[in-house]
């Protein structure tokens, strides 16, 4: 991305607000740290989701979907489902139900990006995903982001979901490091020959469509590299080795399940078919499976991730790191911008859900097929 000789549109004010308690204080110096270390940005792509502006907001908009979709499609589908069972769980009448069903409908067939539904103004929403680069290579969690006081390794935990209970306000007060940071990528615009025209030209008109930029929250996710890329600077080479998390605690529990649950099955180390709580500790501690030697390297390779809060572990020629991710979304004088006429989907809309009718009953596909069978056995027996 490249933000030279590019003119945005008209920037709303930016209100600073500073440090008001030592926590603030401390999470303003670890930011100014990190931004002083960061040499360059590694940019992923666009990512997608659902805002939604309820009646009477002029400004605000809440997250109803997460960005974090590869494709615009998806954040439709998301919104499909969680119109429908809204529809099923929570309208309070048939006018309700049928006004929610409507717009279900519409997202079966239709590539709608925005639609109002009982007051509520929903638009699938772009934020494009980027890392800082420094000398150490990729960004790692910072000290003062988010850890669990008392972190939980059970697999069934709950853990915070990514952009849950958001609400963006462009009006809010930010700190200086974020007004910094705000300022210094408002004039970015996707640019070299990777990109095609089209992308290119979409990303100039989002400045002056959309000149403001509003910075999401951090959120987590694994990048992998081979060793000896690593070792030769290739700094560009990381891949990306899970989805995105709210935590850094919740992308530790997913390296710990890979290399001692997943990795040990793709390996034949463990049958796929053995119960779901068995992993290579549990096989370790009964000490009768002859692969108990290889399954040790696998749980002394995740163990840092345990005892120290590790963000790196290397094993089997391979770096995984925990990646601190950003992502920035483009504003205008209508809210967040939307899919951009270049984005690719990745599959058309489809029905994802059975028959719901006004009255909350649902209908399956089988059941006309029954009704017939019922009606062709009743009529042989009559013959």
């Amino acid at each position: 991305m490249d933000h030279r000789d590019v003119k945005p549109g008209r920037m709303r004010r930016i209100v600073v607000r500073y440090p008001e308690n030592p926590v603030e204080s401390v999470a303003e110096a670890d930011a100014l740290d990190a931004a002083v270390g960061i040499e360059t940005l590694l940019v992923r792509g666009p990512l997608f989701g659902v805002a939604a502006q309820d009646a009477g907001e002029t400004s605000r908009w809440r997250v109803v979907v997460a960005l974090e979709a590869g494709c615009p499609q998806q954040a439709r589908d998301s919104l499909q489902s969680t119109l429908w069972f809204r529809a099923k769980d929570e309208a309070q009448n048939r006018t309700e139900r049928r006004a929610l069903l409507a717009a279900v409908a519409r997202l079966e067939t239709e590539r709608v990006d925005e639609l109002t539904v009982l007051g509520t103004r929903y638009r699938v929403v772009r934020a494009d995903e980027y890392a800082g680069m420094g000398r150490d290579g990729i960004e790692r969690p910072r000290p003062t982001d988010p850890e669990p006081a008392v972190p939980n390794w059970a697999r069934g935990a709950k853990e915070p979901r990514v952009d849950e209970g958001l609400v963006m306000d462009p009006d809010a007060p930010i700190t200086p490091t974020q007004a910094a940071e705000r300022l210094a990528l408002t004039g970015m615009a996707y640019a070299g020959s990777r990109y095609p025209e089209p992308v290119r030209a979409d990303s100039r008109q989002a400045l002056r469509t959309h000149p403001d930029v509003m910075l999401l929250p951090a959120v987590f996710r694994v990048v992998e590299i081979a060793e000896d890329e690593l070792a030769k600077g290739n700094g560009a080479g990381w891949e990306i080795g899970s989805g995105l998390h709210a935590t850094a605690h919740d992308v530790r529990k997913t390296m710990d399940f890979s290399l001692t649950w997943f990795e040990p099955r793709q390996r034949g180390l463990i049958p796929w078919g053995a119960d779901g709580h068995t992993d290579a500790r549990t096989v370790i501690a009964e000490g009768t499976d002859p692969a108990v030697e290889e399954l040790t390297a696998y749980v002394r390779a995740a163990a840092p991730l345990r005892t120290e809060r590790a963000d790196e572990v290397a094993f089997r020629g391979l770096v995984r790191r925990i990646c601190r991710a950003r992502r920035l979304l483009r504003w205008g004088p209508d809210g967040p911008e939307g899919p951009r006429p270049s984005d690719i989907d990745s599959h058309p809309p489809e029905k994802l859900h059975p028959f719901l009718d006004e009255d909350g009953v649902i209908h399956f596909e089988d059941e006309g097929e029954d009704e017939d069978d019922d009606k062709d056995a009743a009529e042989g027996d009559g013959s």
